[in-house]
């Protein structure tokens, strides 16, 4: 018996199944936006109805020059095609009495100051915004490297409880490029409505070694390119549809005050955190609340969840961009 048809009609089987699983990745690097000299900038910019924006990048997006924008006053960001604005050279001076250079630059005794670890030490534990303004709180979720799914149950809850619910999603680019499939997801939430994503940069790779001290660790180990960690996580969010917030959390609320320098250069808020659930004291008006939906830390969901459910949480949720005074 000639078995030839059958052996052709397997392969042809399975030669379709192998592109029926990899067309969504194939359809995806295709949706991928084109992105070229990515660069910061530090612009005043005044549109059509002198409106105004200051510019912290600047790049080339499927061939348009475009600006990533921040709003001076609400902290919003977007991004712009630069035909429509003048945009001219600008200094922290001459924008010192905007909310964002306030929030940037807090003063000594500001509430927004980050803490220190302790008297004299400059070392951080808390790096940056750790306590946001008014009523209610701030939910903001860490998306650090991390070989489980994200816990989309968690955040199913979360919405069915709080539909619309802000959220400031600290994304690091190792997750993004190792879940693709969950970031896709986390986009057409946020496209539905379903949740409200801030997207805050996390750092590209996230660098950790167990047992270390945090003086060394994290982006304080010798030899991290600082640029590269936090311009590659813009980058990634950008040619994937998202638009990065102004606000950047370092890895493990770890940084000193040449770090935290550093940042304010390149334009950006550093947010900490005073209700770590799994490690701090319960959250009160005004707290800055810190899970992990990476999978990475369940305790922290569950105690989240729980809080919620029995109303101990204060409400309403905000926007991380209404934590500045």
């Amino acid at each position: 018996m000639d078995h030839l048809p059958q052996r052709r009609a397997a392969a042809l089987f399975w030669a379709l199944a192998v592109l029926l699983a990899i067309a969504p990745s194939a359809r995806g690097r295709e949706a991928a936006r084109r992105l070229a000299d990515y660069r910061p900038v530090f612009l005043e910019c005044h549109g059509p109805a002198d409106e105004q924006r200051l510019a912290i990048r600047r790049m080339r997006l499927d061939g348009e020059a475009v600006a990533l924008t921040v709003d001076p006053a609400t902290l919003e960001t977007r991004l712009e095609a630069e035909s429509v604005w003048r945009c001219l050279e600008t200094t922290e001076a001459e924008q010192k009495d905007t909310r964002f250079l306030r929030a940037l630059r807090p003063r000594p005794g500001d509430p927004d100051e980050p803490r220190l670890a302790a008297a004299g030490r400059s070392l951080s534990i808390s790096a940056g915004l750790g306590h946001g303004a008014g009523a209610g709180s701030f939910l903001t979720g860490d998306l650090c490297p991390s070989r489980r799914p994200l816990d989309r149950d968690f955040l199913r809850r979360l919405a069915e409880l709080v539909p619309g619910a802000p959220v400031a999603l600290s994304v690091s680019g190792l997750w993004i490029e190792r879940h693709g499939a969950d970031f896709d997801w986390l986009m057409a939430e946020a496209a539905s409505g379903t949740l409200r994503i801030d997207w805050v940069g996390h750092s590209y790779s996230h660098p950790y070694v167990p047992r270390l001290a945090d003086a060394q660790n994290y982006l304080l180990r010798p030899g991290v390119d600082l640029d590269a960690e936090i311009f590659r996580v813009e980058r990634l969010l950008i040619e994937r549809g998202a638009t990065p917030s102004v606000f950047f959390r370092f890895p493990g609320l770890i940084a000193d005050a040449r770090l935290m320098e550093e940042l304010r250069r390149r334009h950006l808020i550093a947010l900490g955190a005073d209700a770590w659930l799994v490690l701090s004291p319960p959250p009160r008006n005004g707290s800055i609340v810190l899970v992990h939906p990476n999978g990475n830390e369940p305790a922290g969901l569950r105690l989240f969840s729980r809080l919620l459910e029995q109303g101990r949480l204060p409400q309403p949720f905000r926007r991380i961009e209404e934590a500045p005074e």
